[in-house]
């Protein structure tokens, strides 16, 4: 079997059903065969390795361990879905305590035992947090370190499609951007349906109205659907964005990204920005909307504001006049 590259790949909660699909994933796709699964939850993660190796992939060199030291060292790629999850009536922001104090032990871990890491994903909620302290606790470069958004993007592309009976393929432009949450900035202004502009296929304001709480609701409906928290689409965006990070086809739909720029407007926040990801990391452009939906940006960014300065607050991270001296990159 053909591999992308020979560097180490760490799945961060392997022993979940996010980072299991992870795992396959990577492997299915052929991305390295050098595969670190990590997980504190032994008995789940032993599971996960016995079906991988029952999968017998060819030239893989699969190992695990509970230990950070082991797991982290000399990887050059991690992907994290290590948080806990969202359960049935919990928004994002409800894991934010939690999940940011797992963040912070997440970002320690990598400067300790493996500074000279290319990329991070991070798609543990709420995303846009968990990865600004991941970033800060790291002391990573912004470009190496990424959060999972693509998913609101797609859920928009997909209710595009279903309305217009189209291939999926066939719904381009439809992105959201700002926050992964329930204060996303869905985008509409350039989307186009098999090639038409949207504006031009006769979609009335209410039905584009369902259609965007369809897609800002579209986790809770995995939850109540399946009886938890999404975890198909999740694994594979994340390994289609690690692979762009280690050369592989580019990824150009929105991810998260460490934003802080006089031209847009938006200041040491993450958030879903025109991004893409490639061998060099992430890169953004400004977002272009209309009047209302660069509002709607705006808000998001606020909202984003307002919950990191909940987490300094709570004393995760410090305040933003001393992230230089915790991470000099930023």
């Amino acid at each position: 079997m053909k591999f992308l590259t020979d560097e180490k790949l760490v799945i961060v909660g392997a022993a979940g059903m996010i980072g299991s699909n992870m795992a396959q994933t990577a492997m299915m796709l052929g991305l390295t065969p050098n595969l670190c699964l990590y997980d504190v939850y032994e008995p789940g993660l032993r599971g996960v390795v016995a079906e991988m190796n029952h999968c017998a992939f060819e030239g893989a060199n699969i190992t695990w361990t509970t230990d950070p030291a082991v797991a982290f060292k000399d990887a050059k790629y991690i992907i994290s879905s290590g948080g806990a999850p969202r359960k049935a009536g919990m928004t994002r922001e409800d894991l934010l305590k939690g999940n940011c104090q797992i963040a912070e032990d997440f970002g320690k871990n990598v400067k300790t035992y493996c500074p000279d890491v290319k990329h991070v994903v991070v798609i543990f909620n709420p995303a846009d947090l968990t990865g600004l302290v991941v970033l800060l606790h790291s002391g990573l470069a912004p470009e190496k370190v990424t959060t999972l958004a693509a998913l609101d993007s797609t859920r928009l592309q997909e209710a595009l499609a279903a309305k217009f009976g189209v291939q999926q393929c066939k719904v381009t432009g439809a992105h959201t951007y700002g926050g992964h949450g329930e204060q996303m900035a869905v985008f509409a202004s350039q989307v186009k349906i098999d090639g038409k502009p949207l504006g031009e296929c006769g979609l009335s304001a209410e039905e584009f109205a369902k259609i965007k709480q369809d897609t800002i609701q579209g986790g809770a409906k995995i939850i109540e659907l399946r009886g938890r928290s999404s975890f198909q689409s999740p694994a594979y965006n994340a390994v289609k964005m690690i692979e762009a990070a280690m050369g592989g086809q580019k990824f150009t739909l929105p991810a998260g990204t460490y934003v802080n720029c006089d031209k847009c407007g938006f200041h040491n926040v993450m958030m879903a920005m025109p991004t893409t990801i490639d061998a060099t990391g992430v890169h953004f452009t400004a977002p272009v909307g209309t009047e209302e939906e660069m509002a709607a940006l705006n808000a998001s960014y606020q909202h984003l504001c307002k919950m990191r300065d909940e987490i300094i607050e709570l004393g995760i991270i410090p305040a933003v006049a001393d992230w230089k001296s915790v991470n000099p990159n930023l």
